[in-house]
């Protein structure tokens, strides 16, 4: 288990990113050996970063700051 502070949130992409990276590429996958694996994992990067999505912020400031706040008042009880 892995304690991850609220406060790191561009954590949270990037976990994001392997669980979706595992869940679409590896887990469909079957490989007879580790190089298979390895190589799948390039070929799927390779065409990750050549078709490259911006990441879009949809939250607002306001939210994010009563998500603080909330968790901040849970934290001091």
């Amino acid at each position: 288990m892995h304690f991850t502070p609220t406060s790191s949130s561009w954590l949270n992409l990037v976990e994001r990113f392997f669980r979706e990276f595992t869940d679409k590429n590896i887990r469909r996958g079957s490989f007879p050996g580790v190089p298979d694996l390895i190589a799948s994992i390039e070929d799927d990067l390779s065409v990750t970063n050549d078709q490259p999505k911006p990441l879009v912020c949809t939250a607002t400031a306001e939210s994010i700051l009563e998500k603080v706040r909330r968790g901040l008042a849970r934290s001091s009880k």
